[in-house]
């Protein structure tokens, strides 16, 4: 793990760094709490067709998600995924979603060989690394707890026509009205997005029959958000139930919505109060899980328990 130059600009006290996990060299973006002791990691996964630095947002001082963790006291490790960053030159064509969690579950084992962690790790994604999110916690042992944005169960469009779809800039769908974003965003995007690897979006059109698969295996508390202009996913009431229906195993589950947001929330005037509102969840988490270690007789790694709140669609 080093240091590595930055090919975007970036808020004061984040730094690049690489990462070898699973014979992948991936680059990271890093923010520490200043006393070098967080409370816990927030690993950061982006979408598809974005970068890590959709994170540390440029636009505007409030939309850094890794900035505001750390002055928060949290650890905050935003990472381009396979075929993003650094390894597209390795992995031109990408990987799997199962292939990138073997890939995620060793950067969290090498990150932690390295750095204090705190309570552990927490991971927060957006998109398509929502879906990597929810398969690492139904197949590893690893997150805590997660926040997914932007990541649902059924599309708001026919599987079949998403090859055509993906294929085109599909502006609208990602971003939504203007209005949610600052005015400098679509001028430093230039950084932040990357084309989609093929072995990435081969997969797209499969996701509602994996989540099916793996949703009841997501035994960590879930937190699900989607944004008022998200047009990705379904996600009315109906729609949250079946989500739900399936999420059984999660100890806490909370599926709310985000005000003035489009699907690229972390970039848009709404990035802070959405934040605020995941990290709040982790600190929920870790006060559960503080309560269970006090408990007597508590020898299995404990699982919290936060209370659960499901909103129905706007």
């Amino acid at each position: 793990m080093e240091t590595s130059k930055p090919s975007q600009p970036l808020s004061a006290g984040v730094r690049p760094l690489t990462l070898d996990a699973a014979g992948v060299t991936l680059s990271c973006l890093l923010a520490e709490p200043p006393d070098g002791q967080p409370r816990a990691i927030v690993v950061a996964v982006h979408g598809g067709g974005m970068t890590a630095g959709y994170f540390d947002g440029q636009a505007h001082p409030d939309l850094s998600l890794l900035t505001l963790g750390a002055r928060l006291g949290f650890t905050v490790l935003a990472l381009d995924r396979p075929g993003y960053g650094l390894s597209a030159e390795q992995l031109p064509a990408g990987q799997t979603l199962a292939e990138q969690v073997e890939v995620l579950d060793a950067v969290m084992d090498g990150f932690a060989q390295r750095h204090a962690t705190g309570a552990g790790f927490f991971l927060l994604a957006h998109s398509y690394g929502g879906k990597l999110a929810l398969l690492t916690a139904a197949q590893t042992h690893r997150p805590l707890a997660l926040d997914v944005s932007g990541c649902g169960y059924r599309y708001d469009i026919e599987p079949a026509e998403l090859p055509r779809v993906l294929s085109r800039s599909s502006w609208g769908r990602n971003w939504g009205p203007l209005r949610l974003y600052p005015p400098d965003t679509f001028r430093s995007l230039g950084a932040l997005v990357a084309p989609m690897p093929v072995r990435e979006a081969d997969e797209v059109a499969r996701w509602p029959g994996i989540f099916d698969d793996i949703a009841a295996r997501v035994r960590v508390p879930v937190r699900m958000t989607f944004a008022e202009h998200e047009a990705w996913w379904l996600h009315g009431e109906r729609d949250v139930a079946e989500i739900t229906a399936r999420l059984t195993e999660a100890p806490a589950l909370r599926i709310e919505h985000q005000p003035d947001a489009g699907h690229n929330i972390s970039l848009g005037w709404a990035a802070r109060s959405y934040h605020l509102r995941a990290l709040g969840f982790f600190e929920e988490c870790l006060a559960a899980l503080r309560a269970q270690r006090r408990r007597p007789g508590t020898t299995d790694r404990p699982v919290p328990t936060v209370p659960s709140a499901t909103v129905p669609g706007v």
